[in-house]
């Protein structure tokens, strides 16, 4: 019993003591965008985990409904997960000879591969339109002809869009051959 007694005197002081501090203006303030931080942030994740989620799936299936704009976003979506991913090792940003071979173009490697007949390494480059990026060509480039820049994917993402007007201010004209670029499309 005198146990209980004592666990009652406890109990019976910090709920004063928290009575007194919750009386005073500022704690209740500090209280208060306390708690609504912690429910806003509550809120956020929760809906990021089962509405979010629930929402891009619904609106995928939308998409998926309309032929033309579903294979559009698939692509666009597939390629800017390309380029979201980082590179194996090495350069992604590299000049091509476009459209003759006086005159270069910024491009983005997006795979490499072998040449099954002649064993001659080739490179996708993707060259992409000005201002968009998701509008563009792809290059099959043997690789002794990629020209490595130097640039960050940024960098020339800025560039293209800009039309040039955002360029580095520097630019490598070293061919893949010199910085020994291997099938894995990437300088070693």
């Amino acid at each position: 019993m005198r146990r209980n007694h004592l666990v009652n005197v406890a109990v019976a002081l910090v709920l004063d003591t928290l009575a007194a501090w919750l009386l005073d203006s500022a704690s209740q303030r500090i209280v208060a965008v306390t708690l609504t931080l912690g429910a806003l942030y509550g809120i956020g994740l929760l809906a990021s985990w089962v509405l979010g989620c629930k929402l891009i799936g619904a609106f995928e299936a939308l998409l998926a409904g309309l032929s033309l704009v579903q294979t559009i976003y698939t692509d666009t979506k597939r390629f800017l997960h390309t380029m979201r991913t980082p590179a194996v090792s090495g350069q992604r940003v590299v000049l091509i000879s476009f459209p003759t071979s006086e005159k270069k173009t910024v491009g983005f490697v997006t795979k490499a591969m072998r040449d099954a007949d002649t064993g001659r390494e080739r490179t996708d480059v993707y060259v992409s339109t000005s201002p968009n990026l998701i509008f563009g060509h792809i290059e099959i480039v043997p690789l002794d002809e990629v020209m490595q820049t130097g640039w960050r994917i940024k960098e020339a993402m800025s560039f293209v869009m800009t039309g040039g007007a955002s360029v580095p201010e520097t630019v490598r004209f070293q061919t893949a051959a010199a910085t020994k670029i291997g099938a894995s499309g990437m300088a070693s």
